[in-house]
Parts: structure tokens; C-alpha cells; sequence
């Protein structure tokens, strides 16, 4: 592995942003691996990426589950002997008016949005402040900056994402780890999070908006890669991305 290359670890790998991602990263030159729960679907990413001329690895990952994040960090080191980039991706959005009730999708999205993005920086952060160096790239959401009708317990947790971050950014700051923190606010992204919603009448409204505003996940990889690719002392701390057309 040459100097220029980095080792990225990015969860919910399997579809939408976590997939085009590791894509055009490996596109790049750079070594990916990949967490997710459907194996079948990682295998044939990595053979995707491989075909390509690429390197990827993957490991069956539930972020909700600490030792599953811990496993990941391990095969990343064993296999290229250290991390550049941790990409905490894995989300979900079964969103619904409060009214509903549904409290077993809110507490999914604690587990899988807030739980999962702790898991993260729990694996790889000391790694990373031991080699004195790396980047942690958090995916947050519009919907983390702004709460609409249904979205509560959603933007809830993407505030959280957001809060985490930033007290992540200041403390790696102070203790000059040269590790840069990166948060990503995706808008209306063609991917399958809107599958997650259960509830009829907020998803048919969900999906009419996606279908009249939503972009390609190639447009967030992108985003992605720009701010792995900033000089080592400059972060890109946060990025918001949405179709022009969206409100």
C-alpha cells in the first residue's frame, strides 16, 4: 500500500451513500472496509470493487452492537495495519407524526443513529489518537438542522449526531490528535431510507417529495471524497447537501 492511499472503514456499506462511497474511494486508490448486516450484499460490493481494479474487505457489522463496531476496527488494523477514515453512515428513518405511537421504530433510531455513531468513535478513536492522526466523518442529515411534521424523533437524533461531533471536534482540538472531524447533512438522497417507513400516510407523502426532489447518493460520495482529500491540516467540519430545488 502506497503513502497516498487510506484506509477507510465506512458502516451501512451495503446501499445508497455507504455504497457509492466506498465505490468511488476504492475508485481512488484508497482500502476499503465495509460493515453492514446483509452479507449477501457486501460480498457483492467488494466483488464489485475488486472487479474494478480495487481493494475492499468486509465485515458483518450491527452498529447497535459494540462488539460488532469493535470487530470491524480490528479487521480494518489486521488487514492494512491501521484506520485514516471511520465513516459512521449506518441510519435509519422510520419517521411518523408522535401521535402514532410507534415506539419501537423510536427506539431503532436511537440505537442505530445515536448508540451506532458512539459505537464508532468508541472503536476507532483511541487507535487513532495513539498513531496521532485521522478523520472521523459523521452522517448527519438536513433533517438535523431543521424539524418538520413527522420527523421528531428523526432530526432528534441527527441533532444529536451533530452535537457528538462537535464536542468530538473540540476535544480532539484541544488535545492537538491532528484527527479532523467531518459531518455530513444530506438533504433528499435517492436511497432506501425512505423504505423504512412504515406509517402509510407519512410515507406516501415522503415518497412523492423524494420523487419530485431527490438526487443521486453519487452526489454525497463526492462530497465525501472532497473533504478525505483537504490537506491534512484543514477539515472540512461541516457540509450540507441537498437537491437545488429543495426547500
Amino acid at each position: 500500500m502506497t503513502e497516498d492511499k487510506k484506509v477507510i472503514v465506512i458502516t451501512g456499506a451495503s446501499s445508497g451513500i455507504g455504497e457509492n462511497t466506498a465505490k468511488l474511494l476504492a475508485s481512488q486508490g484508497n482500502e476499503l472496509v465495509l460493515g453492514a448486516r446483509r452479507e449477501n450484499r457486501l460480498k457483492e460490493i467488494v466483488k464489485d470493487i475488486e472487479d474494478a481494479g480495487g481493494s475492499a474487505i468486509y465485515q458483518v457489522t450491527d452498529v447497535t452492537v459494540l462488539t460488532d463496531v469493535q470487530q470491524l476496527a480490528d479487521a480494518a488494523i489486521e488487514k492494512y495495519g491501521r484506520i485514516d477514515v471511520w465513516m459512521n453512515n449506518a441510519g435509519l428513518m422510520p419517521r411518523s407524526e408522535l401521535i402514532k405511537g410507534r415506539v419501537d421504530e423510536w427506539d431503532k433510531m436511537i440505537d442505530v443513529n445515536i448508540k451506532g455513531t458512539l459505537y464508532g468513535i468508541d472503536a476507532v478513536l483511541p487507535m487513532m489518537r495513539k498513531q496521532k492522526f485521522g478523520q472521523i466523518i459523521n452522517i448527519a442529515s438536513v433533517a438535523g438542522h431543521a424539524v418538520s411534521i413527522g420527523s421528531s424523533v428523526y432530526s432528534a437524533t441527527k441533532f444529536a449526531v451533530r452535537a457528538i461531533s462537535e464536542g468530538l471536534r473540540k476535544e480532539e482540538a484541544a488535545a492537538k490528535s491532528n484527527i479532523r472531524i467531518t459531518v455530513i447533512s444530506p438533504g433528499a438522497i435517492a436511497t432506501e431510507l425512505t423504505d423504512h417507513v412504515k406509517d402509510p400516510e407519512t410515507k406516501a407523502n415522503l415518497d412523492k417529495f423524494y420523487a419530485d426532489y431527490a438526487v443521486s447518493a453519487d452526489r454525497v460520495a463526492s462530497a465525501i471524497a472532497y473533504a478525505i482529500d483537504a490537506p491534512a491540516d484543514t477539515a472540512m467540519n461541516e457540509i450540507v447537501i441537498r437537491p437545488t430545488s429543495q426547500q
